[in-house]
């Protein structure tokens, strides 16, 4: 067993960490760090968990610690939960010092030696941590992409077989996305936002990461250009986008690409039997409905077009989050880095 701790236990992502690690067969959790107030005091005390799952009692007497590399010498990975403006410093301190860090926070996703990982996606991109480790870092960085962009991206894996070159998106997203304090009750409910802070920008730029071409030590991104809007709409869980793609086989061909897609991966425990499901349904996917396919790390296909147009669905804080986080850590161990 490995043993593992996760930096900022106690938020929307945060405690989707927990539930995945708490009996995970390859992790052992035995660190949780949050704020200096709850530092010292047991996690059933200080966490209110929010989660449609029940508390992982094992981790009730858990002791909060603070988050600082110094309170981490007894692991040998973390997962980050941490906000963008505090993680770039703590994930760095923690790398240095002989870390494995799998962040979920958008602080190094674009740096050049840090993998940007979708593990059905871009799997040979974690050869960038032989990169860090040349450059004299003991441990390493690896990140999952932004919730969004994940889902969008693994609709988009069946489809690099065609030749493509303009994806357009329109995202219908789950407030969870936000946190639990992220947006008032009376500014969504009979709501849509028609804005999310850096959404688009990184939904633009961090898939021409993803689907580029690992070159040496360098990735080359694709040379695609993505167009996204991005708005908040009164649904707890689950991303919804409506995806435009300039293919131009017949949409029949289209369809069996993504019944047909086979993973480059397979065997982790936290990757699920399909990870994209076409559906064949006209009104699907839906988040009530198939958010937590796959125990919520499948992302679902339908409503395929002519265009080529097609809806895609993934829960976010799981597949597009946490549980994305614990997959690229899965892949990790197998390719013997930690």
């Amino acid at each position: 067993m490995i043993n593992v701790g996760v930096l900022g236990a106690t938020g929307a992502v945060g405690q989707r960490f927990v539930q995945l690690l708490a009996e995970h067969p390859w992790f052992n959790l035995t660190a949780l760090t949050a704020s200096d107030r709850s530092a010292g005091k047991q996690y059933g005390e200080v966490v209110n968990w929010r989660l449609d799952v029940p508390f992982p009692k094992n981790v009730a007497d858990i002791r909060i610690r603070t988050t600082d590399v110094k309170s981490l010498k007894d692991v040998d990975l973390v997962f980050s939960a941490l906000p963008a403006e505090v993680a770039a410093g703590v994930e760095t301190a923690c790398a240095d010092a002989g870390l494995g860090v799998c962040s979920n926070a958008s602080s190094h996703r674009m740096d050049p030696l840090v993998p940007l990982v979708v593990p059905e996606v871009n799997p040979d991109h974690l050869a960038l941590i032989d990169a860090q480790r040349d450059g004299g870092r003991d441990g390493f960085i690896v990140t999952n992409p932004n919730c969004s962009t994940i889902v969008m991206c693994l609709s988009l894996a069946p489809l690099r077989k065609f030749s493509f070159g303009d994806v357009r998106v329109a995202t219908m997203q789950a407030i969870s996305g936000a946190g639990f304090q992220g947006v008032p009750a009376m500014g969504i409910y009979d709501n849509v936002i028609p804005y999310i802070g850096s959404e688009e920008q990184k939904m633009e730029t961090e898939t021409l990461k993803i689907l580029g071409h690992l070159d040496g030590k360098a990735v080359k991104p694709a040379s695609l250009k993505v167009s996204a809007s991005c708005h908040r709409v009164p649904v707890i869980d689950g991303h919804t986008m409506a995806v435009w793609i300039d293919i131009n086989e017949p949409v029949e061909m289209v369809r069996d690409a993504f019944r047909e897609y086979v993973p480059p991966i397979s065997g982790l425990p936290t990757q699920p039997e399909r990870s994209l499901l076409y559906l064949d349904d006209q009104d699907r996917p839906q988040p009530r409905l198939d958010r937590n396919r796959g125990n919520g790390m499948t992302v679902s296909v339908g409503r395929v077009r002519e265009g080529i147009r097609y809806v895609t669905m993934g829960h976010n804080t799981i597949r597009g989050a946490a549980g994305a986080s614990v997959l690229n850590a899965e892949l990790i161990h197998t390719r013997k880095y930690l």
